[in-house]
């Protein structure tokens, strides 16, 4: 019976168990220039034990920002923050991914230079971001504006962008590299055609709205392998205007187009909110099919449920988010049955290192 515990071979990566900490955006990068600093490499450094960390998402370019205080990974500064995150994880005998994010229309003015955010058509998402105030200082949440759609040259310099982000990555000595197409940011908006109302190459049918997705993973895998490159996909949420029945199936025709590049994984991002649509099991055995790759899970995922899809053969590798934030050897209190502690919901985003790195290990 495959366990959380067991050993898994990703790639090239040796994985010591089967528990990933998810990607969690925690606002905490140095400002200006959104740098990554030591405090953000205390904080993954407490959390080496998991099998494998993937980063909080990382905008590859500053038109990629939506949410203050995250970090990037297009500036010199940037890849030497990285840098020490990565040499302290690695200190501790851990694995580290960078997840590569460009969030498109969930963005604001605020962070485009006084412009729009941009998108695959000039579609509201009907959502709001985080953002703080550059004059009270105070974080709070901000509508997004209507974006502008993006002219097909300015969808080949964002692919430019993609591919420097992981050339970047590499230099910052990550592992690998998760490309975020998930959670109705700019790759996942180019899949739906709830967003996607574009009708040159990029829009339209459903090979045509898969097509910015698979040049991007080209792309990024041309400059740090194939087997070292990921992607995050979620197939059923509805939220943000991506509410589009078809999604899933293009999101198979898609997870099909990158097994055959060698995509090292595919990341699911199950809906774990109240009364969230269920990932359905023939949705899980249609990727089987059709992707040959590692399936990562993610979601609201307990240990009995995680071994249960492990056993089920749905999914090699199980992410934790929120248990890591108040629980940074959360492998070790689940191998020994230990209580996990509860998180400061109101330090999740921005501040010092209260509610940050402050969390004691089990005694």
């Amino acid at each position: 019976m495959t366990s959380l515990f067991d050993r898994y071979d990703l790639g090239s990566l040796a994985l010591p168990s089967r528990i990933v900490m998810a990607p969690m955006t925690r606002s905490r990068s140095t400002q200006p220039g959104n740098v990554p600093n030591d405090m953000m490499a205390d904080y993954y450094d407490q959390r080496a034990s998991a099998g494998m960390i993937v980063s909080e998402a990382t905008q590859i370019s500053s038109q990629g920002q939506g949410y203050s205080f995250t970090p990037g990974i297009h500036s010199a500064e940037q890849v030497d923050g990285w840098r020490k995150v990565t040499d302290a994880v690695h200190q501790k005998g851990g694995r580290m991914v960078l997840q590569l994010w460009h969030v498109g229309r969930m963005s604001h003015a605020q962070f485009q230079g006084g412009g729009q955010p941009v998108a695959p058509s000039a579609i509201a998402p009907g959502a709001s971001i985080w953002a703080v105030d550059p004059e009270t200082g105070q974080g709070g949440m901000i509508e997004c504006p209507v974006p502008r759609a993006l002219t097909a040259e300015e969808i080949s310099a964002i692919i430019e962008d993609y591919r420097t982000a992981a050339a970047n990555a590499r230099a910052a000595g990550f592992d690998g590299v998760e490309i975020h197409a998930a959670n109705g940011y700019l790759i996942d908006e180019f899949l739906r055609s709830t967003s996607n109302r574009r009708t040159d190459a990029y829009g339209g049918s459903q090979e045509n709205r898969i097509r910015f997705a698979r040049e991007v993973a080209e792309a990024v895998s041309k400059v740090i392998g194939a087997e070292r490159t990921g992607i995050r996909f979620s197939p059923f949420i509805t939220q943000r205007g991506m509410d589009d029945p078809a999604a899933p199936e293009t999101i198979l025709k898609l997870a099909g187009e990158l097994d055959k590049i060698g995509l090292a994984y595919v990341h699911l991002a199950e809906a774990d909110w109240d009364d969230a649509p269920e990932t359905p099991e023939s949705f899980r055995a249609a990727l089987r099919e059709v992707y040959s790759g590692t399936v990562i899970v993610a979601g609201g995922y307990t240990k009995v449920k995680a071994d249960r899809i492990l056993a089920d053969g749905y999914a090699d590798l199980v992410a934790f988010g929120r248990p890591f934030i108040a629980n940074p050897d959360f492998p070790r209190r689940l191998a020994d049955g230990l209580p996990l502690a509860d998180f400061d919901g109101s330090t999740l985003f921005g501040g010092d290192a209260a509610g940050y790195t402050s969390y004691p290990v089990a005694a």
